[in-house]
């Protein structure tokens, strides 16, 4: 099944990785009122809005902000380079296991936007001024160096994250590893494409 390049496919169809795709059972559908809330949010900040991992994706300067999604359980908005944010509300979360940093709000009823808007325009302001100031956040020694790109994919995908997590550590390695020859980001988020049938069959990035 093809992912969407469209934005507003998204919003009226879904985001095309499973065959709920364009039907009632989307999770999308399940959430659009959530989902529209925190959309006219994202660009009433002034964001430019595209799609990345088949998601929507919110950029300034040059840098990912954040990106959202719907899964059956819950909506969520994640916020990118979250080592940069200042959580002073402590509302954010891990994205999985592996995630260094908090940087994920998790929503079961679309209320729930309108309540935290607020802090969400307020740390959009943050990682806005960051990107526009150049700033990095500090780099996280891991006993895996997980390349950046294969971070967000994993928090765009919960299934693939799950898949990633049960693997054995040499096997999340070979991934680590065979991202890491790549020198291009759209070269590594190009192979994580390719690898994740393998990730979900519990595959090292070497084996067939």
């Amino acid at each position: 099944m093809a992912m969407i390049t469209d934005i507003e496919d998204f919003f009226t169809r879904g985001c095309g990785r499973c065959d709920r795709f364009d039907t009632p059972a989307c999770s999308v559908q399940l959430w659009r009122d959530g989902l529209t809330a925190l959309r006219r949010i994202c660009l009433d900040a002034g964001l430019e809005e595209v799609v990345k991992w088949a998601h929507p994706t919110y950029v300034h300067a040059g840098r990912n902000i954040a990106l959202f999604g719907a899964f059956r359980g819950d909506f969520r908005l994640s916020f990118l380079n979250p080592g940069l944010l200042d959580d002073t509300e402590g509302v954010l979360e891990p994205a999985g296991p592996n995630s260094q940093t908090p940087g994920v709000l998790r929503f079961t009823d679309a209320g729930q936007v309108a309540t935290l808007e607020p802090v969400i325009r307020a740390y959009l302001r943050q990682l806005m001024d960051h990107a526009e100031a150049g700033t990095r956040p500090p780099r996280v020694t891991r006993e895996i160096e997980v390349p950046d790109e294969l971070t967000e994919a994993l928090d765009a995908d919960p299934e693939l994250a799950d898949a990633f997590h049960a693997l054995t550590p040499g096997r999340q390695k070979s991934y680590a590893f065979a991202l890491n020859q790549a020198k291009q980001a759209a070269t590594r988020r190009a192979r994580i494409e390719k690898f994740r049938p393998h990730i979900l069959a519990g595959k090292g990035a070497t084996e067939r």
